[in-house]
């Protein structure tokens, strides 16, 4: 009776009283599976292609500018269905100039310097029109209010991470659309069920324009997003997760946009200290990344893929299950729901210690049997 009565398991109804969430995914699916071959042959008559090299593994040359057919995917059913107000016209603007930032950087190529100053800009935009961490819900601590000398750098800066996350995964056929849809569908759903109607929107939108790009950008893929691509989804998950979940009441607010963006995250996060280590430059792309290990492990681009993209799932599902499942209705814990939402994040541990499993025990395993052939006396001698 609680389940069936609880505020959290009303998606459904949220969903029948706004349906644009629903037009909104399927009109930007429409568009981008329409307007992307046509983007593509005009990357291809202009010369903006992605050719073999860095951190790219693609056999033969691949049209890049893929971020132009994403833009107007979300552009369109945004202005559709969204509010136009302040903070729907700074999200957008924002976003026209993070896609102008990759365009640029997909035709000519820019330095680091200029990239990051665009990037900057793009958020800078965002915190301009009022998409800000005004306070923000930390679990056992409570809610805390920032003030804008401190709101509006953290979010600039959470903006320019996501934004170069999300860019660092695009080097496998359908990856960074894959995880951007997970990511845009584990959004839709939270902000539905908090009461952040334009959020969900957006998020829906993000989820269709993603799939409709996987249409055309899974292996083997026609067309890559690029730099315009992965810069814009960056931007408006980054946005959206600012402007519809980390501003909410939500006691576990916080670990929302943790949980589902993490695979981004690790895969930054692992490469930049892989790079300092090193004493290697952080902007210069090589195939350190999460993908480019699965590859020498073994696995098939697709699998590499779908694998992550699992990864991704279970851990949107340990999101649902934090904000879904009352495992504590009514500051009362509940054997049974606590158990299975207990279950469910076990299940993205699991799978978490599987990908350190294959990328790092088997990778440390077939160091020591080569080392071991290597000292082998019998094969020293023959």
């Amino acid at each position: 009776m609680l389940a069936a009565t609880s505020p959290h398991l009303s998606v459904l109804d949220e969903l029948g009283d706004h349906l644009d969430v629903l037009w909104g995914a399927l009109i930007a699916c429409a568009i981008v599976v329409l307007l992307t071959p046509a983007v593509g042959g005009m990357a291809r008559r202009f010369g903006v292609v992605d050719v073999p090299g860095g951190r790219r593994i693609n056999p033969l040359p691949v049209p890049r500018l893929g971020g132009i057919a994403l833009f107007l995917g979300i552009l369109v059913p945004a202005l559709a269905f969204l509010h136009v107000g302040p903070q729907t016209r700074g999200l957008l603007l924002g976003a026209a100039l993070a896609v102008t930032v990759g365009i640029v950087d997909d035709f000519r190529g820019l330095p680091w310097f200029a990239k990051l100053g665009g990037q900057v800009a793009a958020a800078a935009v965002a915190t301009g029109f009022g998409i800000w961490v005004h306070r923000f819900t930390f679990p056992f601590v409570g809610i805390h209010t920032l003030p804008a000398s401190v709101g509006i750098p953290l979010t600039i800066i959470w903006i320019v991470a996501i934004m170069n996350m999300v860019n660092f995964l695009d080097g496998l056929d359908g990856l960074a659309a894959g995880v951007a849809a997970i990511a845009g569908l584990t959004f839709s759903v939270i902000a539905l069920s908090l009461g952040k109607y334009d959020a969900a929107v957006l998020s829906a939108i993000v989820f269709g324009a993603c799939v409709g790009f996987l249409r055309h950008n899974f292996y083997p893929a026609r067309i890559i997003m690029g730099d315009s691509g992965a810069l814009l989804l960056g931007y408006v998950l980054a946005t959206i997760s600012v402007q519809g979940l980390l501003k909410t009441a939500a006691s576990v607010a916080l670990f929302f946009p943790l949980l589902v963006l993490a695979v981004p995250i690790v895969d930054t996060t692992f490469v930049v200290v892989r790079r300092l280590k090193h004493g290697e430059r952080v902007f210069v792309a090589d195939q350190a990344h999460l993908h480019h290990r699965f590859l020498r492990r073994g696995f098939s681009q697709r699998r590499a893929a779908v694998t992550i993209w699992a990864w991704c799932v279970t851990l949107a599902a340990a999101a649902f299950a934090t904000r879904f499942v009352p495992f504590r209705a009514h500051g009362v814990w509940h054997p049974w729901w606590t158990l299975l939402a207990a279950s469910i994040g076990f299940a993205a541990v699991l799978f978490s210690v599987y990908v350190v499993y294959v990328l790092e025990i088997v990778k440390h395993g077939n160091r020591i049997q080569k080392r071991r052939k290597q000292d082998d006396p019998l094969r020293k001698i023959a």
